[in-house]
């Protein structure tokens, strides 16, 4: 049976979301990044770069979640969009992956985790994820789903990252991204997505982001301290 190491981030859930569409039988295997399981031996191993999502699937160990998709998508030929579409498909999910999900991702931990206010990274980084989160709204102003005029792994894609846009824009984003905001609406309304959500309730993540969390997931704080010692 397929493995998934997963946590409640975006990224993770784009590939539950996957398996819950696919009928894949998998066995969830949560890392609580917030008590640093991601740094354990045993998951680098997995996963050099010590970040969720990895699946373990027979010999075969992929991580990155959009490698996840891609490979899923493929092997299963499930959730494809049509061939004369795989080049656009392979620019947007690029574009999701180096443009909507870190830069949301920045503009989240300038915002919300960063041990003091820094006012240029948060301009960048509230700027750059408005800026590709408008380029997306602007492609799904005229279409239905990504490509194909059809549900594809690529919405599954947008979909992870688009759970966090409040989190990371603010409140009053949506009435900016009506666009996005349906894609959201429509795939959440999916059993899929609903079972995909319930992955929450398996598994009592730490929720607090106390020293031991601080330390997990922002190391460079530590170099940073080291260095004014």
């Amino acid at each position: 049976m397929l493995k998934f190491h997963y946590s409640l981030a975006p990224n993770p859930m784009k590939v539950a979301l996957f398996l819950e569409e696919a009928g894949l039988p998998y066995e969830a295997i949560p890392v609580d990044t917030r008590k640093g399981e991601q740094h354990a031996p045993a998951f680098t191993a997995l996963n050099p770069n010590a970040k969720v999502p990895v699946i373990v699937d027979g010999a075969t160990t992929v991580f990155d979640s959009s490698a996840i998709l891609l490979y899923l998508a493929e092997k299963t030929g499930q959730f494809l969009p049509d061939a004369a579409d795989r080049g656009r498909m392979l620019s947007w999910l690029m574009f999701t992956a180096s443009g909507i999900g870190p830069f949301t991702g920045q503009c989240v931990h300038f915002k919300h985790y960063a041990p003091e206010p820094h006012p240029y990274s948060i301009n960048r980084y509230d700027f750059e994820a408005w800026r590709h989160w408008k380029i997306l709204n602007a492609h799904l102003a005229d279409k239905p789903w990504m490509v194909s005029g059809r549900y594809t792994f690529l919405d599954m894609a947008v979909w992870g990252w688009a759970r966090a846009v409040p989190f990371a824009l603010g409140d009053n984003a949506w009435a900016e991204l009506p666009h996005v905001k349906r894609l959201l609406d429509e795939v959440t309304a999916r059993p899929a997505a609903q079972r995909a959500a319930a992955l929450k309730d398996r598994y009592a993540f730490k929720t607090t982001m106390d020293d031991e969390a601080r330390r997990a997931m922002f190391p460079q704080n530590e170099r940073l301290k080291a260095a004014q010692a």
